[in-house]
Order: C-alpha cells, then structure tokens, then sequence
C-alpha cells in the first residue's frame, strides 16, 4: 500500500442498478452465455488499493470497455486509471486479471490492459500483465497477494 496518496480528491461516480436476474438465468438447465455485464458485475466492487471506493465508483472499470467472445473463449478488460501517473496501476489490473481466474470458467483467455492513452506508462504495465510469469511471481509474493486478496474481498464482505 502506498505512503502517500497520489489522487486525493478522486471523482466519484454513482454505481449501476443491480442486474435483475431473469427466471431463465437461474434455470441451470438452459445455456447461459457469458456477456460483458455478467464479467462487470464481477469486478465492478473490487476495492481501489488507496481510497475506501470501488472502482465502479471511481470509473476505472466500466462496462462498455469490456468484451466477451463466449464460444471464441476470450475475455478482454480495459481499466482506466484515475491519474495518468498511477503507481498503482499494475496492482489494479493484477486485482481484476486475479478476480477473473478465480471467478471464471479455466476456458476462458483473459486479457486485462489500460485504456489506451490513459496512462503514461502504459506499454510497461500492459506487457506485465500479460506476461503470465511474471503475474505468477508476483502472486507468489505473499504482501503482494494479501493486497490483492484485500482489494478483492473488500467490498464482498461487506455484501456488496
């Protein structure tokens, strides 16, 4: 975690509605298909590692920058940092790239990057969290994987 907060008066935004959740949706005999509100709704409460908001709130995830290709098994997140300059940035996209394995079906190839020209380093930390060892080494750090586990779990506890 950081000393220093970087963006201390950040935008906050309103979160959206919950999806309400068809009869068919609960129905476990008929194929339901991944679709890009299903993939928000799982990150969208995962907690900011430097304010007490999730990143719904402060619109570093947003549903229209996600895309899902169900049967192509691929999956593919944009996240905004709030600053152009956000040290924190690789540590939020390691907290949604982790949320997704944990959460989805091992099918499914999961792409995290910046939204483009959002960030000014955002060629370095789109190329490490794309590389898969150096996702796994930092997991295998245990401070590292206690902020994420943090950043994840926040806002679930909570019942959010």
């Amino acid at each position: 975690m950081p000393t220093e907060i970087e963006n201390l008066n950040p935008n906050v935004y309103s979160k959206s509605k919950e999806r309400a959740i068809t009869k068919e949706e609960k129905d476990e005999s008929i194929v339901d298909p991944f679709d890009k509100r299903e993939i928000f709704d799982l990150i969208r409460n995962i907690n900011d590692p430097e304010h007490p908001l999730t990143l719904e709130e402060l619109h570093v995830v947003q549903e229209d920058l996600i895309k899902v290709d169900d049967k192509g098994n691929t999956i593919f997140v944009n996240f905004t940092p709030t600053i152009p300059h956000c040290s924190m940035a690789t540590l939020i996209g390691l907290s949604i790239r982790v949320k997704l394995l944990r959460s989805l079906p091992p099918r499914f190839k999961v792409t995290v990057e910046i939204t483009p020209g959002t960030h000014s380093s955002e060629n370095a930390v789109n190329k490490q969290l794309a590389d898969k060892e150096r996702v796994a080494a930092a997991l295998e750090n245990k401070h590292l994987a206690e902020v994420i586990n943090q950043c994840i779990a926040a806002k679930e506890a909570l019942g959010a």
